[in-house]
């Protein structure tokens, strides 16, 4: 008993332990981590075994082929047939019924099938190699979007903690000037609207609180759910917002020469265009002859009662070697229309192999430039939140001096807020646009 209870505790700690569990993450760690723990990450990886699977399936078709067969026959009535009777010195012109065989019947085959010639499983092996390359290149786009959804995932994450940080600040800010203006009023040495002025802002900023406390715990969740693990566990970032953005700012990226070949929508494409190519020469395989060959070997025995499992059934053998050619002639025009949709369908996909290549350029573009614009943007609000700083700090130097009144203030208050937010933003913004820039570029992390 005491031993049980041991075990009872010692399962209980590491379970206890086990729930408990935090986990710590830099960008490229939560990155690495989603690639090996993402749902869609480890499907993706399935889909690859499948493929290779599939191929081998494909390849076993034209192998040896064995296959075995028994069958047991009980003539419960067996069949009569009529000699003349003059066989058995009857009366010419008249027949005796009578009855051949035994009524039990065993039976027990084996037989071997080579695929000597099909033009089709030729194109099928290929078709079958295809079909990897097309798996590893969705495997490869299914790692890049999930990269792509952790680091927006990330600097969700972090824009919503600096969000909280801020507007906590702010808060306390706000709450000491109200607190100020409050006692001024009370002494006559203030205005009431001064005091409603500041509530009004306060209000807003608990507003703003409540909801990034709600989206810290909301982004915290999708970034879990990403990384493959329970969307409560307990989770902890070990970059910052600002050291991140500094980070992602990369003027070198924007001189990066676009590759058409290494971005894995041409991949897919491409393997698409070969796909119907192959398939074009499946129909077209189907117009020539196929040759089997097969090798039988069977043995049978025959009794009035069933005794096959014992020694003294007597089995009689036989073997059967043969060649089987089949050779399409007339089809009603059938395989000319398949081989004719064949046809239009790789015309398609040759169209639309262009038109990828040219989006893709366009999305190269855009993505340059989105990129730049947020680079742009950050150091604009950058330098506009220092000026909203100074112009909030003067204003409330004059607001306590008398100088300035309460709506003066609150006008600052309120440009400074939004400058902060938008300076948030603007880093969020230079992460993601960044990465937008390297999934076309197929550049890693």
């Amino acid at each position: 008993m005491r031993n049980s209870l041991t075990i009872l505790l010692v399962l209980f700690v590491s379970w206890a332990n086990a729930q408990e569990q935090t986990y710590n993450f830099t960008l490229q760690q939560a990155i690495e981590f989603a690639l090996e723990n993402n749902y869609s990450a480890i499907n993706a990886d399935r889909d690859l075994i499948d493929a290779q699977k599939q191929k081998w399936e494909t390849i076993a078709t034209g192998l040896p082929q064995i296959s075995g067969d028994i069958s047991y026959q009980n003539q419960l009535k067996q069949q009569v047939s009529l000699i003349p009777a003059e066989f058995g010195g009857g009366e010419p012109g008249t027949f005796i019924p009578i009855v051949f065989g035994q009524p039990q019947t065993a039976n027990a085959t084996a037989t071997l099938r080579q695929q000597l010639f099909d033009g089709s499983y030729l194109v099928g092996i290929q078709a079958a190699k295809t079909f990897i390359k097309y798996s590893q290149n969705s495997k490869e786009k299914t790692d890049l979007e999930v990269r792509k959804s952790v680091v927006e995932a990330y600097g969700n994450v972090l824009l919503a903690t600096e969000s909280v940080d801020i507007l906590n600040k702010n808060k306390a800010n706000l709450e000491k000037n109200l607190f100020e203006t409050q006692k001024l009023y009370e002494n006559g040495l203030g205005e009431e609207e001064s005091v409603e002025q500041l509530q009004i802002t306060l209000s807003s900023i608990n507003n703003q609180l409540k909801n990034s406390l709600r989206l810290k715990d909301i982004t915290l969740q999708m970034l879990n759910l990403l990384l493959g693990i329970d969307i409560n566990a307990p989770t902890q970032l070990l970059e910052n917002l600002n050291d991140l953005a500094q980070q992602q700012i990369r003027p070198d990226l924007l001189e990066t020469d676009f590759i058409m070949e290494n971005n894995v929508d041409f991949k897919i494409i491409t393997n698409l265009t070969q796909q119907r190519e192959l398939e074009l020469k499946l129909q077209k395989s189907m117009a020539l002859p196929t040759l089997n060959a097969f090798l039988n070997y069977g043995s049978t025995s025959y009794s009035d009662s069933f005794n096959f499992l014992s020694s003294d059934a007597e089995w009689f053998d036989s073997s059967v070697f043969g060649l089987d050619l089949h050779i399409p002639i007339f089809s009603s025009l059938g395989r000319s229309a398949k081989t004719q949709r064949a046809k239009i369908a790789l015309d398609k996909a040759k169209t639309q192999l262009s038109e990828t290549e040219q989006n893709l350029r366009l999305q190269y573009k855009t993505a340059k430039s989105n990129y730049l614009f947020s680079i742009e943007e950050y150091n604009t609000a950058k330098e506009n939140l220092n000026l909203a700083e100074r112009i909030e700090n003067k204003n409330q130097i004059k607001y306590e001096e008398g100088l300035a009144s309460s709506f003066e203030l609150r006008q600052a208050q309120t440009q400074l807020y939004n400058a902060q937010q938008e300076y948030l933003q603007s880093m969020v913004e230079v992460i993601n646009k960044k990465t937008d820039l390297e999934m076309v570029l197929n550049n890693k992390l």
